[in-house]
């Protein structure tokens, strides 16, 4: 069968984030922030807008919250929905500008 090899590799855990849900959500955000052009893009360092696709990252955390639904502590939940909502309300705005 398969041998586990043991080679050791250097700790990366300080440079990489916790895996944990709430920065799943956050990581998806920064995405749907970046293509409002609100902030940076994390490996261009330029504001960019891509509405289509911060629609998309809105649509896709729309699927997840209807997928979690009953299986998130109460403080998961509650930031879940603050950044959802939040996104929701700049997607509307900055569809607005765009639309003068």
């Amino acid at each position: 069968m398969f041998k586990k090899k043991t080679k050791k590799i250097k700790n990366d855990s300080q440079q990489l984030p916790e895996v944990s849900f709430t920065n799943l959500i956050l990581m998806l955000a920064t995405g749907a922030y970046s293509n409002l052009g609100l902030v940076p893009d994390p490996l261009t360092k330029k504001k960019e807008k891509n509405l289509s696709l911060a629609k998309n990252t809105i649509d896709l955390l729309d699927i997840l919250k209807k997928k979690t639904k009953g299986n998130l502590s109460k403080e998961e939940k509650g930031f879940f929905l603050n950044i959802l909502g939040d996104i929701k309300m700049k997607f509307i705005e900055v569809k607005k500008k765009e639309g003068k």
